[in-house]
């Protein structure tokens, strides 16, 4: 009777959590940890006399790849998920930009946290035309990882090994 008993209990945990991970916002959240964590783990290892480098002169540096998508991420939570704009900070120095960066996935995720399922079907005005939230919240993470993987092929040209991929 016990084991059953026990069995029951892993069950129970294991679809808790696997219906957890199906939750679009959780999975969302569950990702973007692990986003914020391997992007920071990029910025750390390139070397700060480094952030000015850009492979074309055509190319955002690897600095201003950082910035950028720290940008993007406040614009797309802010405007999309609070109805507020914010003001654009600058940072100059790597630890500053660093500090920046995980501020901002961790507003991300705490603004994301608090949006009802419900809430990501509703459409907003966007430039490229009207979007559900979802879409929006799709946008944040793809708008990451097309600029990490840019960051990659910087550190890569510099001979830089880039962490590990870890997709989940």
């Amino acid at each position: 009777m016990k084991k059953i008993c026990l069995i029951f209990v892993i069950i129970t945990i294991n679809t808790s959590n696997l219906t957890a991970q199906n939750n679009v916002l959780t999975a969302f959240l569950l990702k973007w940890e692990n986003s914020k964590n391997y992007l920071v783990e990029l910025a750390e290892a390139m070397p700060e006399d480094l952030y000015n480098y850009k492979p074309t002169e055509r190319q955002m540096s690897f600095q201003e790849q950082l910035i950028h998508i720290k940008g993007n991420m406040d614009w797309l939570s802010s405007t999309y998920f609070k109805g507020e704009k914010l003001e654009k900070t600058a940072a100059k120095s790597k630890e500053e930009i660093i500090n920046q960066l995980t501020a901002s996935f961790d507003n991300v995720a705490e603004i994301i946290k608090n949006v009802p399922l419900e809430e990501l079907s509703t459409e907003v005005e966007f430039f490229a035309g009207p979007k559900s939230k979802l879409q929006i919240l799709n946008l944040l993470q793809d708008h990451v990882t097309h600029h990490r993987g840019q960051l990659i092929v910087y550190l890569n040209l510099n001979t830089i090994e880039p962490p590990k991929y870890r997709g989940w």
